[in-house]
């Protein structure tokens, strides 16, 4: 068994011991594995090991891993998307692509525009900044609605949920309440009509505590490749 096989099957355990504890069955949520930074090759291992969802920070590492991987995968842009990439990012990855950091109308119209002249489908998420983090884009909770509202009309982008990155906190118990706070706006949403079929909080640090507070996509990297170079 390889050092991924290991750390996958590490990381599919506690997945799995997180859902008990919250008395949810294990096909209720998806790993998204965050291979930002990492090699072609590395990936290529992560897909021979049964992994098909990736997550990229960058519109230029999708469009230079894609094409190398099968076309079962499916990609998710967990960094911010600049609008004169959104066009570069479609077309590496089309009908395969999940935006996560949708947090304007501007983009989201944008994404819409590109893929129905690129003649695909494209999903996303609202990205929500449930900690007030000045360090992190995306919405207020209490701009969602309005938002999800404004994108009412959308063609050939389908918002499927919500996203969010806590701040970076020192205790657990505050990430714990955060994530909690996302739970009750998701539910929020649904009750008042609005599809709201994922929840993509929660990563390497804190993946179990996300699927407990009701997670559907949890981003995991580090615990999967290791830690990264930083030099």
């Amino acid at each position: 068994m390889s050092t991924f096989q290991q750390r996958l099957s590490d990381v599919v355990e506690k997945m799995e011991t997180a859902c008990e504890r919250s008395a949810r069955p294990f096909d209720s949520v998806k790993l998204v594995t965050v291979s930002k930074t990492w090699p072609a090759e590395r990936l290529q291992e992560a897909y021979e090991a049964g992994i098909r969802v990736f997550g990229e920070n960058k519109v230029q590492e999708i469009e230079e891993k894609a094409p190398g991987l099968p076309d079962d995968c499916c990609w998710h842009l967990i960094g911010h998307l600049q609008k004169n990439k959104a066009r570069k990012l479609i077309s590496s990855a089309g009908n395969r692509l999940l935006v996560e950091t949708i947090d304007s109308p501007e983009i989201a119209y944008r994404i819409d525009r590109i893929a129905r002249e690129e003649h695909c489908s494209v999903e996303g998420l609202i990205q929500v900044n449930i900690s007030s983090d000045s360090a992190k884009y995306g919405v207020s909770p209490e701009e969602v609605e309005a938002l999800l509202q404004d994108l009412g009309n959308l063609s050939n982008l389908s918002i499927r949920g919500l996203m969010t990155i806590t701040e970076n906190y020192s205790s657990q118990d505050d990430t714990r309440r955060d994530f909690a706070k996302m739970r009750k706006l998701y539910d929020s949403l649904a009750t008042s009509g609005h599809r709201m079929d994922e929840l993509s909080m929660g990563m390497s640090a804190d993946y179990p505590i996300a699927i407990e507070e009701g997670a559907t996509l949890v981003r995991v990297g580090s615990a999967l490749f290791g830690p990264r170079d930083r030099k």
